[in-house]
């Protein structure tokens, strides 16, 4: 029997994961991907299914689109998302790690939107 690849496996625990965390309008859910060469990030209600806000290492808002497969840019990534978020007035958050463990960009990302003043 071939073993499970190791996307299928995250998306297994991912799914895991969203079925205990959701947001609503009065806490949305942070959403976190990584890819090889780059991470997003995405603040959603899933009450309506809409996405209220959408980051990546590929904003030309960050500037320099090298790299964003490393911890700084992940850094970056959190900083700007927690700039709009509470410019939309969005305080606080579910922090959804889509699957991947709490470690490395994920959190990266994490602390520098909590350093930024987002709550979760």
């Amino acid at each position: 029997m071939p073993r499970e690849s190791r996307n299928k496996a995250r998306i297994k625990r991912h799914k895991r994961v969203r079925n205990k965390v959701s947001g609503t309008e009065a806490q949305p859910r942070l959403n976190v991907f990584r890819s090889h060469k780059h991470i997003y990030a995405q603040i959603i209600n899933d009450r309506t299914g809409t996405t209220l806000i959408t980051v990546s290492s590929l904003d030309p808002e960050l500037g320099n689109r090298a790299y964003g497969g490393n911890i700084a840019a992940a850094k970056k990534v959190g900083t700007l998302l927690a700039k709009k978020a509470l410019e939309r007035d969005i305080n606080r958050v579910v922090f959804d790690r889509g699957g991947y463990k709490y470690h490395g960009r994920v959190a990266a990302l994490a602390d520098a939107a909590r350093e930024a003043g987002l709550e979760f």
